[in-house]
């Protein structure tokens, strides 16, 4: 699987140690240069993201122009409308993005998505992951990842971990 990464997915499995997934559940992650240059510049001037790097193997590539309906659609920063024309382009099999803006011109653009959540549902169900819980309490905690109660209770009944 060929996926496109938007900075949010990326920054916040590495502020809690799963950077490692990207490589064990896709043939290929790539992501623009604005995607590249959002987590570096997170992860020199927050605090929660100090000094994180991103995952080894992951590609940079720029797409040939951003998409007129990307262009058009209000409320994309500059790596999400990188990230998204990329993906169209390429062909991608997944764009990796988690804000609901960028959720919603993906679907638009009949992308499919995938987002922190989905990858740590896949990661567990092929084994790499023994629970999501300890991994979500981190995110929250650690990256200020944003769960609502009731999105939190539905992903660990998935995950078959409720108690």
């Amino acid at each position: 699987m060929i996926v496109v990464a938007d900075t949010s997915v990326l920054i916040n499995l590495c502020r809690v140690g799963q950077g490692g997934l990207f490589k064990k559940l896709f043939r290929e992650v790539v992501i623009p240069p604005e995607v590249a240059a959002e987590f570096a510049r997170l992860a020199a001037g927050s605090l929660r993201f100090a000094g994180l790097k991103l995952p080894p193997g992951i590609k940079q590539q720029s797409p040939t122009s951003l998409l007129a309906a990307v262009r058009a659609a209000p409320g994309l920063d500059s790596g999400e409308a990188a990230a998204l024309s990329l993906a169209v382009e390429i062909h991608a099999d997944a764009v990796l993005i988690d804000e609901r803006r960028g959720y919603e011109v993906a679907i638009q653009l009949g992308l499919r998505t995938l987002g922190v959540l989905g990858i740590l549902l896949r990661a567990k169900s092929a084994g790499l992951l023994p629970a999501v819980k300890p991994v979500l309490d981190d995110l929250q905690r650690d990256a200020g990842f944003w769960l609502s109660d009731t999105l939190r209770k539905q992903v660990l009944t998935t995950a078959g971990e409720t108690s």
